[in-house]
């Protein structure tokens, strides 16, 4: 199987710069993630034991959300899951591959699993959209549905839920898809993507933001992401409190702010007024009137006409909207 690396810099020359087409599709390189294989007869039971999703109710079309957390409940990393031919595949944060490798490898050797990395034996593109179904087709791909993986012409298929596509191509044969999609969207660059997921209001855990929140505090819980039905797992017991007994006084929130430099993850967010920081932000990415962030904010914050990023003395952010506000707000009152 042809590496990663002999092709990347004809994939770098089709994806470094975004186009200036004015196409209302988009594709783009996800090299800033990295990919995770978990194989072997105990895999299942295995993740079962790590990681906040079920897995064992994972069926073979099926994606999901997830995340793993230390003892504490504070999450390691964040990652989507999938079921593959010899066991599972994760995909999260590039600069978090390494870590959670060594640390889910301590565990791993009391099971017949194994890990390896294999970021190297994919190229993941991401599309998304007005006519995300015709440029599909185009390549002769279907479109799945929400939280549904397809597989055809080697290639994998996720479906997200504002709509867009994970593809998941073996580098032999990238570039050809690569080229047949751009044929119908344009090219575009990590910006995009990232600023398409946080409109979609799903956050992830980077290196900056290692072990700063528990799954709620990211809205995983409503993204399901989080099961409350399984077994023990690694942090369940914090999270299970949190859910049942706790008062969250954290979660994630989208904020929209005046500027071009985009704050980095896990940059505070302060209430200018009081001059303490009430919140981090966990991805920003520049829209097309305005930066817009994701950030975990206390929620007698977050409604604060005072809040600023980094130092405090910057333009002041605005609440913005999550397509599941109204859902999360629901379930908060019948908790109460």
């Amino acid at each position: 199987m042809t590496a990663l690396s002999t092709i990347a810099t004809e994939l770098t020359a089709r994806f470094s710069t975004a186009s200036t087409e004015n196409s209302a599709t988009s594709l783009c390189w996800l090299s800033h993630e990295g990919v995770i294989a978990v194989d072997g007869p105990d895999a299942e039971r295995f993740l079962q034991g790590q990681l906040t999703c079920d897995v064992a109710r994972l069926g073979a079309d099926q994606t999901t959300l997830g995340a793993r957390c230390n003892p504490k409940g504070r999450m390691q990393s964040s990652f989507r899951l999938q079921r593959s031919e010899g066991g599972f595949l994760l995909s999260m944060a590039r600069e978090l591959t390494a870590p959670q490798l060594a640390d889910l490898g301590k565990y791993a050797a009391f099971f017949k699993a194994s890990l390896t990395d294999q970021t190297d034996q994919w190229v993941r593109l991401g599309l998304w959209g007005e006519s995300v179904a015709p440029a599909l087709a185009a390549a002769d791909l279907p479109q799945p549905a929400i939280n549904q993986l397809l597989t055809k012409n080697h290639a994998r298929l996720l479906g997200l839920p504002d709509g867009a596509v994970e593809i998941w191509s073996p580098v032999d044969n990238a570039l050809e898809l690569a080229d047949q999609l751009l044929k119908h969207c344009r090219a575009d660059d990590t910006n995009g993507w990232l600023l398409r997921q946080i409109q979609a209001g799903i956050g992830q855990v980077t290196g900056p933001t290692l072990e700063l929140f528990i799954p709620q505090m990211l809205n995983l819980q409503q993204l399901g992401g989080v099961s409350f039905k399984k077994g023990c797992y690694t942090g369940q017991e914090i999270v299970a409190r949190m859910q049942y007994l706790g008062k969250l006084k954290r979660r994630m929130y989208r904020l929209l702010l005046a500027g071009n430099a985009a704050p980095e993850p896990g940059t505070p967010i302060f209430d200018r007024d009081s001059g303490k920081s009430v919140g981090e932000v966990v991805l920003a990415a520049n829209g097309r009137k305005s930066l817009e962030i994701l950030a975990v904010l206390q929620k007698d914050a977050a409604q604060l006409a005072t809040l600023s990023a980094g130092n405090g003395q910057g333009p002041l952010l605005t609440l913005g909207d999550l397509p599941y506000d109204s859902e999360m707000a629901a379930t908060e009152a019948a908790a109460q």
